[in-house]
């Protein structure tokens, strides 16, 4: 570790649990006065100190403020450095739960000496102390924000070390390349092992291929991770509301045949598989010179930009009209899927065979479905193919880093077009120092991802995006 200049001295506290009413509610103090500060607001009933107590000890007891009146009883846990979360020494105060009394426990922690811990501060020091590299600690966040199963094994590999472990072994194929060469610049007339340039080249396509690998998880990685942005646009009173409340299986819109109902974009959250899905109902696109309306219509467009697929619904009673083809031609196909709703209301029989035949010659080159949102006809083949074009099988594997987030996407992508620069050095036979300055770039690139090579600016702007206590 690289940062010695950002590690503390001082002892910090925060809860370290939810805010609201709870059975347990937990005090984390860190630092090198934890136990001395405890020991002023936790009274053990056996009359012992923290202070000399075995690490990992758990005492129970009453905690006091400053005039001897018992605020709460509690559990006090001891864990002292460097065997804690932070590398520090930690004591953990166990109260019961509920906004005002560990406010107040809090409030004498912080009176005893403690400072309170800025967002993300403890993860901070176990980051600083070696405990962890600087993608576990991200993990963290997306363990606590993990919204399906999927998204929580993607941050529970990367908190384990997989993906550590990944940039660790590509660091290590650089440097053993670049010292190959740094010898050979600074003893060229010594009599030693040199790599020739087929071997360099070898070397440097496996490091190659390890970060093409985690490049290529990226795309649904971040889906796993934030969530597939899935917006439903259409003309007024085509259906999107009704789907919206067929797929969480709720009445989450208000669906009235009135067109124009929907004013504003509606955002729900949906487990789809493993797939967490943003799903957002929009205003229905059309010329309106109802102002509201109007700025609903303008939202849609902003949204739909964003999006990461596009549900567009028309409807199967009157088929593709003029005004569809003409917000469809707006739309980028690759991303766009059609679901022609409302199929309850065709009559039966070929002609709704023959309805669904040119309906789709029309729309040739789009992923059509039929679907009707009120009677959940076609529903379980939409969610299917959903999961068909998103899912990335291979997440339930433990052993498997992915790559869920942006900032180490885009550290990858400069350390791979490093290491390109000098791959073409090698082939074009450029001097062995430039090539080395490529490598060394690129090594410089993958120590981003774990924080050996950040600058402490950077570092304060990630771990003050944690919430408090964490």
């Amino acid at each position: 570790m690289t940062h010695a200049s950002l590690k503390y001295d001082d002892t910090i506290a925060a809860i370290a649990t939810a805010y609201g009413a709870a059975g347990i509610g937990i005090i984390r103090i860190s630092g090198p006065d934890a136990a001395l500060i405890a020991d002023q607001v936790f009274f053990s009933k056996k009359g012992h100190k923290l202070k000399g107590q075995e690490t990992y000890r758990v005492s129970y007891g009453l905690i006091k403020d400053e005039k001897g009146q018992a605020i709460d009883d509690a559990l006090a846990l001891n864990m002292w450095a460097p065997h804690s979360f932070t590398g520090e020494d930690v004591v953990e105060l166990q109260c019961h739960g509920g906004a005002v009394v560990l406010k107040k426990v809090l409030d004498l922690v912080l009176a005893a000496g403690a400072r309170l811990a800025e967002p993300g501060e403890f993860s901070k020091r176990a980051f600083l102390n070696g405990r962890l590299d600087l993608s576990q600690a991200e993990a963290i966040m997306d363990l606590v924000n993990a919204k399906t199963e999927t998204a929580l094994t993607a941050a529970a590999n990367t908190l384990q070390g997989l993906l550590a472990r990944e940039i660790r072994q590509c660091r290590q194929e650089l440097l053993e390349v670049i010292a190959y060469l740094e010898a050979d610049i600074d003893f060229p007339e010594e009599d030693f092992e040199r790599l020739h340039q087929g071997e360099i080249l070898t070397r440097l396509e496996k490091t190659r291929e390890r970060i093409q690998q985690l490049l290529q998880t990226f795309s649904s990685g971040r889906i796993v991770r934030e969530g597939l942005k899935t917006v439903l646009i259409g003309k007024p009173n085509v259906g999107k509301s009704s789907l919206l409340n067929t797929i969480l299986k709720t009445q989450r819109a208000i669906v009235t045949d009135v067109p124009g109902t929907t004013r504003d974009t509606i955002e729900e959250y949906y487990n789809l598989g493993g797939i967490p899905l943003v799903l957002i109902d929009t205003a229905g696109i059309r010329q309106t010179e109802d102002v509201v309306e109007k700025i609903g219509v303008e939202k849609t467009k902003d949204v739909i930009k964003g999006a990461d697929l596009l549900l567009y619904l028309l409807d199967s009673t009157t088929g593709l009209t003029g005004e569809d083809r003409e917000y469809l031609k707006e739309l980028p196909k690759e991303k766009t899927m059609i679901l022609a709703n409302k199929v309850d209301l065709l009559a039966g029989g070929e002609n709704a065979e023959k309805y669904e035949e040119d309906l789709a010659r029309q729309l040739r080159g789009y992923r059509l479905l039929f679907i009707s949102a009120t009677e959940q006809i076609g529903i379980e083949e939409l969610e299917k193919a959903i999961k068909d074009q998103f899912f990335v099988h291979g997440w339930e594997n433990k052993d498997q880093a992915f790559l869920t987030n942006i900032r180490h996407k885009r550290a990858l992508d400069q350390a791979l077009k490093a290491l390109e620069s000098g791959r073409q050095g090698v082939l074009e036979g450029t001097p062995s120092d430039l090539v080395s300055v490529d490598l060394q770039n690129c090594l410089e690139y993958l120590g981003e991802i774990t924080g050996e090579t950040l600058d402490e600016e950077i570092i304060d702007q990630i771990f003050a995006r944690f919430c408090l206590g964490k």
